[in-house]
């Protein structure tokens, strides 16, 4: 790259501060994926950015900025659209539950690899770290549970339950995903999402959340 070449290129970094900000985001989620929070150096970004330690400090003073950042703008976004979305949309719950969980298990064998849920991985390396990583994570963990009760409020055997059954049940579905997601890690393999898709088909069933 030439002198006149990266000069255009830092300008166009410094007149699109969103878009820089947004590349780092994506770069920094990208990173706690694969490697996780902790062995992800600001460093690291900078180098996978090609920004500059000034650049990279004026948008998130410490990694921790990042991480909330991360949290808020990347790993929230991203249960709405895989999870909370769809259920609330579908016409069932039933339906709706097994179209995430066969989403999510032809995007996992496409890929030919499981890094896991982005959630799910920075819960288990967050929550005993800092306190307010912690509250970020549980928030994005609440937003998902308040909407798997209010559609199973929505069902025949719902209905019958109250505000904290309701909560359990929906814990019960978000504890059985986020299980199986990580046996399928740790096995590089759907096979534990597959079993678990089908178990929680026959539970929600069972207990006339489904339809």
């Amino acid at each position: 790259m030439t002198a006149k070449s990266k000069s255009k290129k830092l300008q166009r970094r410094r007149n699109d501060p969103e878009g820089l900000r947004a590349r780092i985001l994506d770069k920094a989620a990208d990173l706690f994926q694969e490697r996780g929070y902790h062995s992800t150096s600001m460093h690291d970004l900078m180098q996978v950015t090609g920004v500059s330690a000034g650049a990279l400090h004026h948008h998130f003073p410490t990694k921790k900025s990042i991480g909330l950042a991360v949290l808020s703008d990347r790993v929230g976004p991203a249960v709405r659209a895989a999870w909370i979305d769809p259920v609330r949309e579908a016409p069932a719950l039933g339906k709706g539950v097994a179209e995430v969980f066969g989403g999510i298990i032809a995007g996992l064998r496409a890929r030919g690899a499981v890094l896991g849920c982005p959630l799910n991985n920075l819960a288990l390396e967050l929550a005993l770290t800092d306190a307010d990583l912690r509250r970020n994570v549980e928030s994005i963990f609440a937003e998902w549970r308040t909407a798997l009760a209010e559609r199973i409020g929505a069902t025949r055997g719902g209905a019958k339950l109250d505000g904290k059954e309701r909560a359990a049940a929906a814990n019960f579905v978000i504890s059985v995903y986020s299980g199986a997601m990580n046996l399928a890690k740790a096995m590089q393999s759907a096979v534990p999402l597959a079993d678990a898709a089908d178990l929680l088909s026959h539970w929600l069933h069972q207990h006339r959340f489904a339809s």
